[in-house]
């Protein structure tokens, strides 16, 4: 009935760990296991080959977190898919609580759910955010959601503490839980997301055709927050910045598209490299504007609105 899929992109020992979780909290439900390794080279592909139940597909490159979870889409068949960060690891109710919910009448127009995600200090994390506007992302972008007063006004909602179960716009792709059908209604995550924004992408389209969002604070998982993203954090940045332009160039009309790309140029990485130097954070300067130069040398890309960019 669930078919788990897990993109690896060097994920060392938190893949495996991942997968213990998985296999302990097997809830009889699960079809099939799908990891999708996007080229790794640190060997956490080989210490899993050998693990019964566990299907792994070599990309022989890394071809972004959107294409590897098409790739194991493709291969099951269940009724619902549940895309899970190789950062995570589940509880017993992580998958009953959640295929309970979808599966009671009424919730049949329940496209997608997400659950509690906790850190290592047993907090909960922040995991449901807003469809993107041009406001929200402009208060972003200007840090302006930090301030008091003002945290709610951009995409994150920051100013909810995510213990109770309600309707939301969207939730993070670390625990992606959805209906193949929806997902196939989307035909699965636009590649040219590499990276962030693609559950964003599903979640806006998968809305606009009559499907909702659930957030469920009855069941919870581990998630370490960051992945492997924490290697590479100026690329990191570049990635969610560039995604973010994307994203705009698809869903808003174009003078709202230029203006935040003008804002996104222009002020942001003052903005950011601001609230660096208030923290005292000298190497996050650097790496602002290590990924602004990525993004400067990419911007024909990004407004061709084409796939894959290799910095």
């Amino acid at each position: 009935m669930i078919d788990v899929v897990t993109v690896n992109w060097n994920s060392g020992p938190q893949l495996n760990d991942c997968l213990d979780s998985i296999r302990s909290n097997n809830i009889g439900k699960i079809s099939r296991v799908i990891v999708v390794d996007n080229g790794s080279t640190d060997g956490s592909t080989e210490a899993i080959e050998d693990l019964s139940g566990i299907e792994v597909i070599r990309t022989e490159q890394n071809l972004g977190f959107g294409a590897a979870c098409n790739i194991g889409a493709k291969v099951g068949s269940s009724r619902y898919l549940l895309f899970l960060n190789p950062d995570t690891r589940l509880e017993a109710s992580s998958l009953l609580i959640p295929l309970a919910f979808m599966e009671q009448a009424g919730n049949e127009k329940v496209g997608i759910c997400g659950i509690q995600l906790v850190d290592e200090r047993g907090e909960v994390s922040p995991t449901c955010a807003r469809h993107p506007t041009l406001g929200r992302l402009v208060s972003s972008a200007l840090g302006l959601d930090k301030l008091p007063g003002l945290r709610g006004s951009g995409i994150r909602m920051s100013n909810w503490n995510h213990c109770d179960t309600r309707k939301v716009d969207q939730v993070m792709g670390a625990f992606f839980f959805i209906r193949r059908e929806v997902f196939e209604a989307c035909n699965g995550f636009d590649e040219r997301f590499f990276v962030y924004f693609e559950e964003v992408d599903v979640a806006k389209r998968s809305r606009l055709a009559g499907w909702d969002s659930w957030y469920l604070t009855e069941a919870r998982a581990y998630h370490a927050g960051g992945g492997t993203s924490r290697q590479v954090k100026t690329h990191r940045l570049f990635y969610s910045l560039r995604s973010r332009l994307l994203y705009a160039f698809k869903h808003f009309p174009h003078w709202q598209a230029w203006t935040l790309v003008a804002v996104t140029n222009l002020l942001e990485p003052f903005t950011r490299s601001t609230w660096c130097l208030l923290r005292g954070d000298f190497v996050g300067i650097r790496h602002t504007w290590a990924a602004y130069r990525i993004l400067w040398r990419s911007m024909g890309h990004i407004l061709r609105g084409e796939g894959r960019y290799n910095p």
